[in-house]
């Protein structure tokens, strides 16, 4: 009861059967009491981590451990792996991936995204048109600056297919306060299929995208992926049998 009351459950779970290996072995006071401590904070990391995972919407399949990195140039590989350190969170820099649909930038950045949380950064994924709705119904509701906040709890967020959102005036408004609220303070990365030179299409306004663009590659990292499209590859392979066996007919 004491050990629930102070918040110890791995001590709750394991110290009777400790207790068994410390007299078996001729363990002092103190190493039985450091393993448990041991155990304590090993169990509290896995379950922070778990925490973590679950609330950063991060999808579970892209990983590093499964990422093709030979697709990608030996400079977006070399910048993957200083990335996968989360020191560009802790300089609060940007990273901005471009290129076209099917050349892995969700999967490199949802990577990048699982490998910070192992180290300790927190981090929230979405889609860039759902943030824009959910900020859009904050400021309907009169609770941006709430809903701002909560955001600015996570250390990196990651916003994915900016290009394929084409923002009325109030969409363009609440996205640029956004980006405006975590410049130089909070790490933001961006996929998008869509150029700087384009980027008006999603801001409009000649003035709000040269802004919003200024603010993002002030600091910022940017992963340039080119090569072949992913999907194609995958269904050429799948097709690749067929077409073999027509050609042994």
């Amino acid at each position: 009861m004491l050990l629930r009351s102070l918040r110890l459950p791995s001590f709750v779970a394991v110290f009777k059967e400790v207790a068994a290996t410390a007299e078996k072995q001729g363990w002092t006071f103190e190493q039985y009491l450091q393993h448990l401590a041991e155990m304590e904070l090993a169990d509290r990391h896995r379950r922070r981590i778990q925490r973590q995972l679950k609330g950063s919407m991060l999808p579970s399949g892209k990983t590093l451990a499964i990422l093709e990195t030979d697709r990608f140039s030996t400079k977006v590989q070399r910048q993957l792996s200083s990335l996968c350190t989360g020191e560009f969170a802790d300089r609060a820099e940007n990273v901005l991936a471009f290129g076209l649909p099917g050349r892995g930038k969700t999967h490199l950045v949802s990577a990048i995204g699982h490998e910070l949380i192992q180290r300790g950064h927190s981090v929230y994924f979405t889609q860039t048109y759902q943030l824009v709705q959910r900020l859009l119904a904050a400021r309907r509701d009169l609770a941006l600056e709430k809903e701002l906040r909560r955001l600015d709890q996570f250390d990196v967020v990651i916003l994915d297919d900016l290009g394929y959102v084409q923002q009325d005036r109030d969409e363009m408004e609440v996205l640029f306060t956004f980006f405006g609220e975590r410049y130089e303070r909070r790490s933001v990365m961006i996929t998008s299929n869509l150029v700087f030179s384009q980027w008006d299409r999603i801001f409009k306004d000649p003035m709000t995208t040269a802004a919003a663009i200024d603010r993002l590659v002030h600091h910022a990292i940017i992963l340039e992926l080119n090569g072949s499209s992913y999907r194609n590859d995958q269904a050429m392979k799948r097709t690749k049998p067929k077409e073999d066996i027509k050609s042994c007919m």
